[in-house]
């Protein structure tokens, strides 16, 4: 027996109230928007500059006792990982740790780093001191990052649109395009508002949203396409609600195992990775939403020009029966 999350054939009226759903889309991207301008982001080391401590011991990492024993030091955001390399040997066990950059300091200073080491070896005594490394990145390098991360995202929407247009039209294109931006902007929101640390893993993760939320929207939208063709006689409205309908299936199903996968990660997956989790949780759930409530809701707000040249198919292609 096929499992299913939505039930087949149906008729849901997704745009009764298009207008509302795109003015709580437009309140919360404002409401985001503002929470970025007043509070800004909590960066991390990527962005805000610090020192990283590469460490060697002959004892196995425990990075709860390594974080515990520096929490006393009150140096801010400390990040700790265990560095896994099979050329290691077998008592030698190597973890990295970085420190953020101190108030009006480029990089932590040499009494600090000796406290480091103090601090550590009381919770770890096969540590080996001084330490194998120690590298510092300053604010320029970090204000550096910031840019070209803002450059790589505004890159990946503008290949989008470009995308869209050459597949569909320009309407098409534009509600994608909103979808993504909205899709953006309530992400970085949720984290300017909660004060989770922003890095690079999330830059990596808002990629990844607009891969998924686009991969969302194309597929509501080629069924869109194709029942423009095969419905000639509907309005635009009705052929969204059909083609909405005939992909929810699909949708919900994708987006429940991505959600499952990803809770458990969220779970036990540890404070390394749980911000990225947490900002494809986040992802998955506002790119659903979008592709049907934004992407599609601008998609009839601007209308689309019906193709009457093309021949009346109500077949598709060898797929086209398939309920998605």
């Amino acid at each position: 027996m096929r499992l299913r999350l939505v039930r087949q054939n149906t008729s849901f009226d997704f745009f009764s109230r298009w207008k509302v759903w795109l003015g709580i889309s437009a309140f919360l991207m404002v409401v985001a928007f503002g929470s970025f301008v007043l509070q800004g982001l909590n960066y991390g080391i990527d962005f805000r500059g610090g020192t990283t401590i590469r460490t060697d011991s002959t004892q196995p990492v425990d990075v709860g006792a390594y974080r515990d024993a520096l929490a006393a030091l009150e140096l801010g955001d400390i990040s700790i990982s265990e560095v896994f390399d099979p050329t290691f040997g077998p008592d030698q066990n190597v973890a990295m740790i970085r420190i953020q950059a101190q108030e009006g300091a480029e990089s932590v200073a040499a009494s600090v780093i000796e406290d480091v080491g103090v601090a550590l070896s009381a919770v770890d005594p096969g540590l080996q001191l001084p330490f194998a490394s120690v590298e510092s990145v300053g604010p320029k390098v970090s204000g550096e990052l910031i840019q070209t991360a803002v450059i790589a995202v505004v890159l990946a929407i503008g290949a989008v649109l470009f995308y869209i247009w050459l597949r569909f039209e320009w309407q098409f294109a534009v509600g994608a395009v909103a979808a993504l931006v909205h899709d953006v902007i309530l992400t970085i929101g949720i984290f300017s508002e909660l004060q989770i640390k922003f890095d690079l893993a999330i830059i990596a993760a808002l990629l990844t949203i607009v891969g998924y939320s686009l991969n969302d929207t194309v597929v509501v939208f080629d069924r869109v396409r194709e029942n423009l063709i095969k419905y000639k006689s509907k309005d635009l409205k009705e052929v969204l609600n059909i083609s909405i309908n005939e992909t929810l299936s699909r949708t919900f199903m994708t987006s429940a195992t991505t959600l499952l996968a990803l809770i458990a990660l969220f779970v036990l997956g540890g404070d390394v990775i749980r911000g990225f989790v947490f900002a494809m949780i986040w992802g998955v759930i506002v790119g659903t939403y979008s592709s049907i409530f934004v992407a599609s809701a601008i998609l009839l707000w601007l209308g689309v020009k019906r193709d009457w040249s093309k021949p009346s198919d109500t077949t598709g292609n060898q797929f086209g029966n398939v309920d998605a």
